[in-house]
Formats: structure tokens, sequence, C-alpha cells
């Protein structure tokens, strides 16, 4: 793994990959770099006009790529089903939950849940569960969930999943970060007692420069704190570019196991993708079901391909 770069992305020809807020940062990096190794990417965007806008520059910038725009909004269970139905693919190879949001003011999805348990987790468990069927059909499909070493902050509290008894918004963030690996482990233990290859993996970016840090701040109108963010990624973060690799690594390096967790090499804060420490409540079996049910239940996906 020492020094894996970009430049040992194995041949993506002939795979197809759907990346979520592919639009930016390091979702950008990703779907371009599969896209330049030969992949169908699908940009799972939001924004249209924004979508649109990044699908034009990776042709651009490596021309010859297969890229297309999906709608999504992982804030509305609607749209995720309607992503699912039209997606135009019967096998899929590698599917990115990039997409995030970080430290909001409190606020709901347009189903009631909590806005980052509900994009952060729900939006990606939804549509994982809608697109199993073409995961569990394509050999070697993988499944990459980005997370965060903030993750560590907190252990989610699954007697109040929406943070309703008390809101703070690092919390929150760190909770829903929780959850995206306790959701990889329950995903990654369950296809192997269906027997299947499909990998379930997760990753996560170190310290990235990228808009994440700004929009709670924004939201909130809270300027000093936009302002110090912005100093921070100038001095310290690493670039997008960089951020982009242990995800990377995680969809497309050889011999990546199930329930894995990559990350920068140093201080799980920047370097080439290695191997990154969790905290061991994200490994904890009973969480991991126990979330999962909830998860089935507030979402309305169950993940019928996987029972029996």
């Amino acid at each position: 793994m020492s020094g894996w770069s970009a430049k040992d992305i194995p041949d993506q020809r002939g795979r197809v990959a759907v990346v979520t807020g592919a639009n930016s940062g390091i979702g950008y990096v990703t779907a371009r770099e599969l896209a330049r190794g030969g992949a169908r990417v699908v940009l799972a965007c939001r924004s249209e006009a924004r979508g649109t806008r990044a699908v034009e520059r990776i042709i651009t910038e490596a021309p010859g790529a297969q890229t297309e725009l999906g709608r999504l909004d992982l804030a509305d269970l609607r749209s995720v089903r309607e992503f699912a139905d039209r997606f135009p693919y019967e096998r899929l190879d590698l599917l990115v939950g990039n997409a995030g949001v970080m430290a909001l003011p409190y606020g709901t999805t347009a189903d009631g849940f909590e806005t980052q348990f509900g994009v952060n987790h729900l939006g990606h468990f939804a549509l994982t569960g809608l697109l199993l069927p073409r995961l569990l059909a394509t050999p070697g499909a993988r499944v990459v969930t980005v997370s965060s070493p903030m993750h560590a902050m907190a252990n989610i509290d699954l007697a109040d999943l929406n943070g309703r008894r008390r809101y703070r918004r690092w919390t929150a963030y760190a909770r829903s970060k929780t959850a995206n690996l306790l959701f990889t482990h329950e995903l990654a233990r369950r296809l192997a007692a269906h027997g299947s290859d499909v990998v379930a993996a997760a990753a996560h970016p170190g310290y990235a420069a990228t808009n994440l840090q700004s929009a709670g701040p924004r939201m909130a109108g809270r300027r000093v704190t936009e302002r110090i963010m912005g100093i921070g990624n100038r001095l310290f973060a690493q670039s997008a570019e960089a951020g982009a690799l242990p995800t990377l690594f995680a969809a497309t390096a050889p011999g990546v196991r199930p329930d894995s967790f990559t990350g920068p090499s140093f201080a799980m804060w920047r370097g080439a993708p290695a191997p990154s420490w969790r905290a061991p409540w994200t490994l904890d079996d009973s969480a991991g079901q126990r979330l999962w049910t909830a998860s089935e239940e507030l979402t309305g996906v169950p993940y019928d391909a996987l029972k029996a």
C-alpha cells in the first residue's frame, strides 16, 4: 500500500460505478479517476446544474471518459427510489457512498429524519438496499462508504437516532460517521453469510480541503467560524486529490478485505492510503444489527436479497 497513487488504479474498463456527491471535492476526484481508468461512472448529485458542470469538467480533464449525471437527493427517500428506478444498467460494479453533510444546525430531511443522520447514513442505506440486486449480480462488486476519523467523537445513541433529545451538531456528525462504519460492518457480515463475494469496505479522507467544512457555519450564519475553517483548509489540509486516494484504494485495489477501513497513513490525517484505526464500537455486532433493523424500518427498504 506504500506510495499508492491514482496511477496504480487497475484497468476499470467494463465496470459501472455510482459515486454520490460527485460534483465536488473528493467525490469529484473519485469519479474522475474511475472514469480515467475506463469505468462508466454515474455522478449521483443533488444539484442538476452542478452535476452537469462536473460531468463536462471530467470529460475535459479525462478525454473519452464515460460519465453521466443521475439526480439524487439523499435527504429525500422519494428521490433515492427514483434514482434506483431510473438506473439503466443491469450490472453495478461499484457503489461509492461519498456524499455527506457536516456539523449543520438542527434540521430534518424531507422524511423527518435529523439531517446528518438522514443524509450521511439513512440515504445511503436506502440507496444500497435498492441497488443491491444489481451488486449481487455483478462478480467482484464493491460498496465503499466514506466515513471520517471524527466518528471517534461519539457512538450512536440507539434510543435517539434522530437527535431529538439534545442536539449538538458535532456529536450528531460523529454519530452519523459511526453509523457509516456500523453499516459497513453489518453489511459485510450479511454478505458473507449470504455467500456473496461483494466487498463492503469503508474509507476516509483524513483532513482534506473541501467545501464540507464551510457549509455548516455558512448555514448557521457563523462567519468567523467559516473563515477559520477556510484558513485551516489552506494551511493544514491535504488536497481533495490526496483525500480521494483512500476511497479509490478501497474501490479498486486488489485484495481489499470486507469491513476494512482505509485512510491516510500519517496520523489519520494525510499521506498514502493505509489501514486506519477505528473505534471499537464500530465493530459491535449487536449494535450493527440493531442499527440495521432500525434503518430498514425508518427507510422502508428491506434487504430482502440477503434474507433466507
